[in-house]
């Protein structure tokens, strides 16, 4: 079973894959837009091309799991997904996901611009990895 693991920004999507036997985790790429729709065409071609069998999308809710307008957003992009494409989405929360995303870069010393570039992929990453434990 293989994953793609997302993290929707306001102006990104970070992304991360795991290996084919669904197990590990690892950041993937970082699609940038103006408009969510302008990514669809190329997120179902990295689902074809990666052979995904499911996707896992963060939804980032408030400290007080309540959820407001990022997890609207995510919640919207998952159905505009659906309307292409039949496969599971599953939502995880992923409160804080980007703090430690950008802890873990800058613990490996990796200079501001290039967190920037990455943090988004890192963090669904670190989604990615939450949905996996939770499996067990």
């Amino acid at each position: 079973m293989k994953y793609l693991g997302m993290d929707l920004g306001t102006k990104t999507l970070g992304l991360a894959l795991t290996d084919k036997m669904g197990i590990i985790a690892s950041p993937y790429k970082v699609l940038r837009f103006n408009n969510v729709n302008e990514i669809i065409d190329e997120l179902l071609t990295i689902i074809k091309d990666e052979n995904i069998d499911e996707l896992v999308l963060g939804l980032p809710k408030n400290m007080n799991n309540s959820l407001g307008y990022a997890s609207k957003r995510s919640i919207e992009f998952k159905d505009l997904i659906l309307k292409h494409i039949d496969i599971p989405i599953h939502l995880v929360d992923e409160r804080l996901s980007t703090k430690e995303a950008e802890d873990y870069l800058i613990n490996c010393d990796t200079s501001r611009q290039k967190r920037k570039e990455k943090i988004d992929a890192y963090a669904a990453s670190i989604i990615l990895e939450t949905f996996l434990k939770m499996k067990e």
